[in-house]
């Protein structure tokens, strides 16, 4: 307990009843949770497998897993249930599969593949039309209505076309033996409610839960934190209502408040003091976010002094903000000897990179873009997983007709139409229609043999893939479908070659994460659709600036952060102007400010371009709000332009600071 405050020390021991750590931004949220695991289990006697930490991302699972193996044994650690939430409802629908009319090896669909089933019911191929669709029906699951109460909540031609698609997306999904994303929250919800018995089993087997970023759950995540607590009401929440800004995606900062009225006993320890910034940048937060009505008051204060003044810069357009910024984190970084990830450059909209992108490239700056394409999504990856799912549970109609026509077999389109048809009459899957007689007299002999090899193939991989180690039978798989020639076929060398990297070390890592967890390669596809593939370029030791929406910074922390295009119109946005979607944005501000450790940048723009138009800007209010003690503006229009000696100056100092890191 050394080197805690008196308000994290009663936090790790407190165990008389619910208890709600409200941790502002930097006080120390994970230490606290990982102290209190490591005190369960050491001082009061809790068995490791009966604690369960729950998060929202692997990322965050896995630091939390790293800390607790530094508190404890690593074996120890190792038996404490620490996962995210998808990962837990996975574990509990596996076990309990049965009750539901689901195989254990059912499988977990990705957003393409509901997307296409969703495209088939709702006939269409739009992908505006079809996200949105998306969108409504994972909104409603998050919400656990029902596709029947969906009908009666329809309010527009949108959500009754959703609703009409969402009856037929759920029986779907359920004849594929699969689920989606939301459902690994929604069933296991449904599963406790219909089955108090099993409710009572998984309450016994997690004796204490805690719970981070609690202000992030949906009403489906709150429901099965409920459940699985039960009377016993033995959990540590962690969150901070000043931090939600997930909203649009279902999160539900009800729970929050709801939590006192449902759980009386509940106790509030508020965690204040910041470890991260300086009192300069924690005032601004702090100014912010009085705008917006409290649940719980707090303040953040700090030991680390005042620090730097914060600066905003008015620059003349988008582009100019972009050179300027880049310009400025050069300077900056040169005058403090730093290091290039010292560096965030953090924006509202994905699209407000590209300009950013293009001047750290003219300026051979090394930066790393969070949130770009998933290793998962590329297509040589979703042909192999496709293959892998496809051993895992055969009824998966879409991961079959990926597989059986790549690599190209002779099965053409129109014998896959014939086998749909077919399979759709006999309610069986695409694979086992594939070997019944009933087929067989629709289609020629030779497009029969194909499917019929294709089939047999899966058979005899299937077999081993259950017991012998994945590192015996990937490399087999991909050769006897001759994946490699199959992309220098289709690709030019480069690109072929750049994708059988890709397959490599996706193989590579597997063969590795099969040997490290002793699983078969049946059970490493079975949770394929959950496993973040943390790949080399995100490491956090790469020397890189870190370009990044807000959205996806939350929880992160840098030396010096730069937050652009701060302007009425895109923070807050300018679809999030109602009073409750005003205060979310308000949110976001906030968790910019607070990444910041040791000096923050704000820019905006007085004209923006659009398309070949400028449009006039507008500061943030929020830039308003912050106050005016701690700031130093300064802009196009009130700075006279510096002479040409010194920028020539400056330019030289530069040159010879790069030539200096190159050597």
């Amino acid at each position: 307990m050394s080197g805690l405050n008196p308000q994290q020390r009663e936090a790790i021991r407190y165990l008389d009843g619910p208890l709600l750590v409200l941790a502002g931004a930097g006080s120390g949220k994970t230490r606290v949770i990982t102290q209190k695991i490591a005190y369960l289990i050491q001082d009061c006697g809790f068995q490791p497998r009966n604690v369960a930490a729950i998060t929202f991302t692997n990322k965050a699972a896995n630091e939390m897993l790293e800390r607790v193996g530094k508190l404890l044994s690593r074996s120890t650690a190792g038996d404490v249930q620490i996962s995210t939430f998808h990962s837990l409802g996975v574990r509990i629908l596996r076990e309990e599969a049965k009750a539901l009319g689901y195989k254990p090896r059912f499988s977990i669909f990705d957003s393409a593949d509901c997307a296409g089933i969703i495209g088939d019911v709702a006939r269409t191929v739009d992908k505006g039309t079809l996200r949105h669709l998306q969108a409504i029906i994972s909104n409603w699951k998050n919400a656990l209505v029902t596709p029947e109460a969906a009908q009666q909540l329809t309010t527009n031609e949108h959500e009754a076309r959703a609703a009409q698609a969402y009856h037929s997306y759920e029986a779907t999904l359920k004849a594929y033996q699969a689920v989606d994303f939301d459902d690994l929250i929604g069933l296991p919800v449904k599963l406790f409610n219909q089955y108090p018995e099993i409710a009572e089993k998984w309450q016994n087997r997690l004796r204490y839960l805690l719970v981070d970023e609690y202000q992030d759950t949906n009403a489906g995540q709150y429901q099965l934190l409920k459940l699985l607590t039960g009377i016993r009401a033995q959990f540590t929440a962690v969150g901070d209502d000043d931090q939600a800004i997930y909203g649009w995606r279902g999160a539900d900062i009800d729970n929050l408040k709801k939590l006192p009225a449902e759980f009386p006993a509940l106790k509030i320890i508020k965690l204040e003091q910041n470890y991260r910034s300086t009192a300069r940048i924690l005032k601004a937060a702090n100014n912010v976010i009085a705008h917006n009505e409290k649940l719980f008051d707090k303040q953040l204060w700090s030991e680390l002094g005042h620090g730097d003044q914060i600066t905003v810069t008015a620059c003349k357009d988008n582009e100019a903000e972009a050179e300027g910024v880049v310009m400025k984190l050069q300077a900056h970084r040169f005058e403090h000897r730093g290091s290039f990830r010292d560096y965030a450059i953090l924006y509202r909209s994905n699209h407000q990179a590209r300009l950013l992108e293009t001047q750290l490239r003219n300026q051979k700056i090394p930066y790393r873009l969070s949130g770009g394409q998933s290793f998962f999504d590329k297509a040589e990856i979703k042909d192999i997983t496709a293959y892998l799912r496809l051993l895992a549970n055969t009824d998966d109609d879409p991961a079959f007709i990926r597989a059986v026509t790549t690599p190209k077999r002779g099965i053409g389109a129109a014998t896959l139409q014939v086998l749909g048809q077919y399979a759709g009459e006999r309610h069986e899957s695409l694979y086992n229609a594939a070997g019944e007689e009933g087929f067989a007299h629709r289609v020629q002999t030779r497009q029969l043999e194909q499917l019929l090899e294709f089939c047999r193939f899966i058979d005899r991989l299937q077999q081993r893939a259950g017991h012998e180690p994945a590192q015996r039978v990937l490399p087999d798989l991909l050769k006897a479908i001759d994946y490699e020639t199959h992309l220098y076929d289709h690709e030019e060398h480069r690109v072929a070659q750049t994708r059988w990297g890709n397959v490599c070390e996706f193989a590579e890592w597997l063969n590795k994460k099969g040997e490290e967890d002793g699983k078969t390669l049946i059970d490493l596809s079975q949770s394929i659709a959950l496993i973040n593939l943390l790949d080399k370029q995100n490491s956090d030791d790469a020397d890189m600036v870190q370009l990044s929406t807000l959205h996806a910074a939350k929880g992160l922390e840098y030396r010096h952060v730069f937050l652009v295009g701060i302007e009425e119109g895109i923070l807050p946005h300018r679809e999030s102007l109602a009073p409750g979607k005003l205060e979310e944005e308000r949110r976001l501000m906030y968790v910019g400010i607070t990444r910041a450790q040791r000096s923050l940048h704000l820019s905006y723009c007085e004209r923006r371009k659009q398309m070949r138009d400028l449009i006039p800007s507008e500061p943030s209010r929020f830039i308003a709000e912050m106050g005016k003690e701690d700031i130093r503006f300064s802009g196009d229009r009130d700075e006279p332009p510096p002479d040409k000696a010194t920028g020539n100056a400056r330019l030289d100092a530069m040159k010879a600071l790069l030539a200096g890191n190159k050597r």
